[in-house]
């Protein structure tokens, strides 16, 4: 494990915490401008933890499939999310460690992990609270500009391995 800076530190945890807000404010328009044109965002199945590809996921999306599903939730018609849920999530025990020999040359990259609890009120249809439990994985890449893009995000939840209800949002 490589150490990071305070200063990357700080510049890391604003960056996820920025990140959190605007998806729990469904602003997609500008939480998609945090991600890198190689994103692969995943949220595995609970006995599904190690790979990816082919293997059954809850959300196995790359960039492409992942700007689809950003351009459905600004449409505002997608049911599950109509209204948009009230959301707010709480990330802690962030873990930042610096990679070595980033795949990109010339560019930083970090491995983060952070455990989050996010709670989202189903307005739209049970008006009960979700409550989602679990911890989140971060590829980033430092930009020229001090700012950071997201290559990969992996999402494992608590209770992915159980009957999950719609996630018709970015968790």
């Amino acid at each position: 494990m490589q150490l990071v800076s305070n200063d990357e530190q700080r510049q890391i945890e604003a960056f996820l915490y920025r990140e959190a807000r605007l998806a729990d404010e469904s602003r997609y328009e500008a939480w998609e401008a945090l991600v890198d044109d190689d994103m692969y965002y995943w949220v595995p199945t609970g006995d599904n933890k190690e790979g990816g590809g082919f293997q059954v996921s809850v959300t196995a999306d790359n960039r492409q499939r992942l700007a689809t599903r950003i351009a459905q939730l600004k449409t505002g018609m997608r049911h599950s999310q109509l209204p948009v849920s009230p959301m707010r999530r709480v990330l802690s025990n962030i873990e930042i460690e610096a990679v070595e020999d980033p795949v990109k040359s010339g560019a930083r990259e970090y491995r983060v992990g952070a455990n989050f609890v996010l709670y989202e009120l189903r307005a739209q249809s049970t008006h009960k609270m979700e409550v989602w439990p679990g911890r989140v994985e971060y590829g980033l890449r430092a930009g020229d500009a001090g700012d950071f893009k997201m290559f990969s995000k992996k999402v494992m939840l608590v209770h992915a391995s159980e009957p999950l209800s719609t996630l018709g949002f970015i968790i």
